[in-house]
């Protein structure tokens, strides 16, 4: 007999035709901007009006694609797997056996909420940052949702325990799962609503902004009047240098409203909990999103403070894992805003086999010119430069030396290490100060580097890697001694004597085992 299958919710069609839109906004926009700018009049209304009649056809051939995937995307379970089915020409079909499923990552977006419907994408061993999540169904119901999760567990449960223990009836099985996740659950972080109003005033999303701005700039410059603007400007800036200040302070004031608006909505409701072996990761405010890391796929740990929250005492911190999903991707923001004096005890909470402690070895005082040195290569050329087209003026860049000398001083002063057992602990500084916590099964390369003048210093840098997604997470100490650089290395070499395995080699079976 065969196997029930089931449909998406028909929200499946719209959110599928929106997402299709979205993609294809940018000749949708070119499309418009064209018809208005047009200027001339053949008396041929299809000819006049081809661009909205092409813009009507692609909303129409967008909206059929959505009902189309709505019609033709079934799954089902089958032989403790997911199963699915989609595609109108092209028949794709995909066998996800349960046992390989890592998390099952749920997002409720402005669609989902009114009908409580969630998004699910199925994230596997093999799953990347760089790819769409192994199997993803689109919108179906939180009750849908749970029988996945119960097939999952059933599934699992089968090749752990004993074959007689499957003769159990399956509903008391069900119940005893979900009770059992529900006892085990528990929240270990959120952020509160001080905490989300700072992290929200001192995000980055200013940056994000902006960059965005500029990117449509140059997309759709040829369609952007300059010349109107730019008399526009000049007649502004003739009311006064006042005026224009308050007008600029204020364009400023509302971006970085908007910034925070974003963060607002983005981080509301940030909690984290662990379940069982898993940690559950919830937030949102118009789009929900809950994300599944299993413990076992984290390969290191950060905690990066920076310069605008750091003399507060605030930092945040950030897991890295090997697999990595389609949401959040291979770093997943783990606390967001947290105080720094907090972190070693929270972590701990997750996190019982690390050692969350400050790294206490300093750097040594005939590193310390190696960190601003190689800055003059670039930095007297270009001062050369400055004073000689803009004599006297250009002289000012002379300021620069000092504002270089004092950085790699601060990133001198931020540099320490530790070796904990079978952990490597790595402070560092680029502009965030960052603190790395790797453990020796979980490094996957270390490398020393030493040039001709590190040697006469007896210095050297230490680069240490662990897989993050497809691509890796490092951690670096530079101009350390030359002994505890070695040091490190010898300790790490007896981690490879005893796997008996080769230098960057290791799938996804093995990160699994560990």
């Amino acid at each position: 007999m065969s196997e029930q299958r089931y449909r998406l919710h028909w929200v499946t069609a719209i959110i599928e035709t929106l997402k299709a839109a979205k993609e294809a906004i940018l000749p949708l926009i070119v499309l418009l901007f064209a018809n208005g700018r047009r200027d001339w009049n053949t008396g041929l209304w299809y000819i006049d009006y081809l661009s909205f009649l092409i813009l009507g056809g692609l909303i129409i051939l967008l909206s059929v694609s959505g009902l189309i995937k709505w019609l033709r995307f079934q799954y089902w379970f089958e032989d403790d797997e997911l199963r699915i089915e989609s595609g109108l020409f092209v028949r794709k079909k995909r066998y996800i056996p349960f046992e390989r499923i890592q998390s099952l990552d749920y997002t409720e977006g402005i669609f989902h909420r009114p009908f409580k419907l969630v998004k699910v994408n199925v994230e596997t061993a093999g799953s990347s940052s760089l790819k769409k999540s192994e199997g993803e169904l689109t919108a179906i119901t939180k009750e849908a949702a749970r029988q996945i999760e119960q097939h999952m567990a059933e599934a699992k449960r089968k090749r752990k325990q004993p074959i007689a223990d499957d003769l159990l009836n399956e509903e008391s099985f069900h119940e005893e799962t979900v009770e059992t996740v529900k006892e085990k659950a528990h929240k270990v972080f959120a952020l509160t609503s001080k905490d989300l109003f700072i992290l929200a005033t001192t995000s980055g999303g200013i940056g994000v902004i902006l960059s965005g701005v500029a990117i449509f700039l140059s997309q759709f410059g040829d369609l952007i009047p300059y010349e109107w603007i730019f008399d526009e400007f000049a007649s502004f800036v003739k009311f006064g240098v006042l005026i224009v200040g308050l007008v600029v302070f204020a364009g400023l004031v509302g971006v970085w409203l908007l910034s925070v608006i974003m963060t607002f909505f983005s981080y509301y409701g940030f909690t984290v909990s662990l379940e069982e072996d898993d940690i559950v990761i919830t937030r949102g405010l118009l789009e929900k999103k809950r994300v599944t890391v299993p413990l076992k796929r984290v390969q290191s740990i950060s905690v990066i403070q920076n310069p605008l929250r750091q003399p507060f005492g605030y930092a945040s911190v950030s897991i890295h894992s090997a697999g990595g999903g389609v949401g959040d991707g291979a770093k997943i923001n783990l606390f967001p805003l947290v105080k720094k004096k907090d972190v070693q005890e929270r972590l701990e909470a997750i996190f019982p086999n690390y050692h969350f402690e400050e790294p206490t070895t300093k750097l040594p005082k005939r590193g310390k010119a190696f960190f601003y040195r190689i800055d003059f290569l670039w930095m007297l050329p270009v001062i050369g430069a400055l004073t000689y087209f803009f004599f006297p003026y250009g002289l000012l860049s002379l300021l620069i030396i000092p504002v270089i000398i004092a950085f790699g001083l601060w990133q001198y002063r931020s540099g320490a290490y530790a070796i904990y057992d079978s952990q490597l602990t790595m402070r560092f500084r680029g502009i965030s100060l960052q603190t790395a916590y790797m453990t020796k099964r979980r490094i996957q390369s270390l490398e020393m580097k030493q040039s001709y003048f590190n040697k006469r210093k007896q210095v050297a840098t230490i680069v240490a890697s662990a897989k993050s997604g497809m691509g890796q997470h490092r951690g670096i100490i530079h101009f350390m001694e030359e002994a505890e650089a070695e040091r490190i290395l010898s300790w790490y070499e007896k981690r490879l004597a005893h796997k008996a395995a080769p230098l960057l080699h290791f799938t996804d079976e093995t990160l699994e085992g560990e």
